[in-house]
């Protein structure tokens, strides 16, 4: 019987121990993917929760308070771990690079908690039999021997009870990713027509072609000697030594010169004449195609064919159906890390942008300060944009295949003076205030 998210009980386990350094072996074993994926899942609901209790670094309300409370000891546990293999030469406490660990343990921690916490409140649950199932997984893709996994618990310093914590966190993810995903709307019928309407004439439509045997050359000659041979014995056999012998195309010549499903939109000239006006069985060439001479043969001839609505339905149904999941996913993740924040109330020594008693100065984490020096010293070699860039579609782009239409990103006006800064109008427009130019009159065809 499934334990509740973050409620599967190991006696004799160490809690503060237990999950230092948990996304640290996320990176190492599997990816680190569960911020990505879920950085957005949320029910609104719940506020900042009361304040931090002494020996805690950050408390998330509305959780079960066995994973809802992170320890100081923890937090430093995760960093002593991060900063484990760098020696004598870590990083000390105060320093640039140890708060940047802290930062990035304290992040990890807290991620762990939001993903635990939404699984408990989609009713989500995990069973020891699908952790052991995981890990199994995980051990035979990424550690060839039982010893290499012991060797990486032993330098890593992590638990076997730590790894399966872990593992299930890993278990809550695809979970959490697939219950969302299936309440994603299905499309519907006039969708899929409106795809195969839009998309019959090339994605649903194989076009006519043909298979043929063909000698080519840069020689003339070369392909005039091969012509030669084949008309005394056109069988595949012969065909197989002389394409062989004449041909300095690899691909077709170890093959017996045989090329299958030409069409007609990768030819042109007298090449294109040849393979398409040409009947089966009848030698045509040398014909020359750029820098070569070719002799070509058509063996077979395929008819396109165009897919009916029947036949192209569980494709389209499989295509709209992604494009709904991931505008449906899209949805959760655009509010889960608002929500979740305003649940998550840090201790002073601890506060990152994940919090919500976080107070910072408006500019992003990720930017350089010498974005906002007047006169850096060392300029930065990129800053965020002062605002939100937009991506309009472009008009006419939008179809039922491209529902976002093309991308029309906006860009700020070039400067220009004088004549160049006058804004182009339509033809016969005038800019405000005077008259409009007169129209040029119609063409009659007289």
């Amino acid at each position: 019987m499934g334990a509740k998210a973050g409620q599967r009980g190991r006696p004799g386990r160490d809690r503060d121990d237990k999950a230092a350094g948990r996304q640290r072996l996320a990176l190492i074993v599997f990816g680190a993917v569960f911020v990505l994926l879920f950085a957005g899942f949320a029910i609104a609901q719940g506020l900042t929760g009361p304040s931090v209790s002494s020996g805690d670094a950050v408390h998330v309300s509305g959780v079960p308070s066995e994973f809802g409370n992170i320890s100081e000891d923890r937090v430093k546990n995760a960093v002593d771990r991060a900063l484990a293999g760098q020696g004598k030469k870590a990083p000390k406490p105060g320093s640039k690079k140890y708060e940047e660990a802290k930062t990035a343990a304290v992040t990890e921690q807290i991620e762990g908690v939001w993903i635990r916490g939404q699984a408990e409140e989609m009713g989500i649950s995990v069973t020891e039999k699908q952790v052991e199932d995981e890990l199994a997984t995980i051990k035979k893709q990424k550690f060839p021997t039982p010893s290499a996994y012991k060797e990486f618990l032993k330098k890593s310093n992590f638990t076997p009870d730590e790894v399966n914590e872990l593992v299930e966190l890993q278990i809550f993810v695809k979970e959490l990713q697939a219950k969302v995903a299936a309440e994603a709307p299905k499309p519907s019928s006039s969708a899929i027509e409106a795809y195969y309407e839009a998309e019959k004439a090339t994605q649903f439509t194989t076009k006519e072609s043909r298979d043929v045997r063909l000698v080519l050359n840069e020689d003339k000659k070369e392909v005039e000697a091969a012509k030669a041979a084949i008309e005394k014995d056109n069988s595949p056999a012969n065909w197989k030594k002389v394409a062989k012998k004449y041909s300095s195309d690899p691909t077709s010549a170890a093959k017996g010169g045989l090329q299958e499903g030409i069409t007609e939109e990768f030819l042109k000239g007298p090449l294109k004449a040849a393979i398409f006006d040409s009947p089966t069985g009848e030698l045509a060439g040398p014909v020359k195609f750029e820098k070569n001479w070719v002799l070509v043969e058509v063996v077979k001839l395929t008819p396109g064919k165009e897919q009916t609505l029947a036949e192209s339905k569980a494709q389209i149904e499989s295509t709209l159906g992604q494009q709904a999941q991931q505008e449906y996913l899209a949805e959760f993740v655009s509010g889960y890390e608002a929500r979740w924040r305003s649940r998550t109330e840090c201790a002073d020594d601890f506060l990152i942008e994940k919090c919500g008693n976080y107070v910072g100065d408006g500019r992003p984490a990720n930017a350089s300060p010498a974005c906002y020096e007047e006169d850096p010293k060392t300029p930065a070699k990129e800053c965020p944009a002062p605002v939100t860039p937009t991506s309009p579609a472009l008009p006419g782009s939008i179809s039922p295949t491209k529902p976002k239409g093309e991308p029309f990103p906006q860009r700020p006006q070039p400067e220009s003076s004088g004549e160049e800064a006058a804004t182009e109008l339509p033809p016969g427009a005038a800019p405000e205030g005077e008259a409009p130019a007169e129209a040029p009159p119609a063409e009659t065809g007289e």
